[in-house]
């Protein structure tokens, strides 16, 4: 399988919204609206396999020194290729290129993050995700969901 990771471009809209809703209508991701993923469109990279969309995700920046792994997900069917892996790749050499030394991420997967360098901590030191995102999230009073973070050196 040659997967190719790609910056998102307009016409990859509706297969990143689909892609998205499929994880959000699970409860494992917070949705995003076509007109939100259109306006954050330059953050989000694809993973293409054969021509077709297979993942996607997106670097959200949270402060200075400080920026989020998000909707980071892989369609079913290629799920363990290490698809997710090259994802977390390009969006960290991204993070790196603008000179962003942490890297975070709120996750369910704490195993994949762990493989691909991450460390667990506790979520409250991201005082910027828990004003930026956490505040509009139904889970805010029950969020289990565990915060990662890796320091790019």
């Amino acid at each position: 399988m040659a997967v190719h990771c790609r910056k998102a471009e307009l016409n990859d809209v509706e297969e990143l919204y689909q892609l998205i809703q499929s994880y959000a209508e699970q409860g494992i991701m917070l949705p995003r609206s076509r007109e939100m993923l259109i306006a954050q469109l330059a953050d989000f990279v694809v993973a293409e396999d054969e021509g077709s969309m297979v993942g996607c995700g997106s670097l959200c920046r949270l402060g200075q020194d400080l920026v989020e792994i998000r909707s980071l997900g892989i369609n079913h069917s290629h799920q363990g290729k290490g698809i997710g892996s090259r994802i977390v790749e390009v969006l960290e050499a991204e993070a790196r290129r603008q000179g962003i030394p942490k890297l975070m991420a709120l996750t369910y997967e704490v195993k994949f993050f762990e493989r691909n360098g991450f460390k667990v901590v506790d979520k409250e030191i991201f005082p910027e995700k828990v004003w930026k995102d956490c505040i509009n999230c139904k889970k805010q009073h029950c969020c289990d969901e565990i915060a990662v973070l890796k320091k790019l050196n």
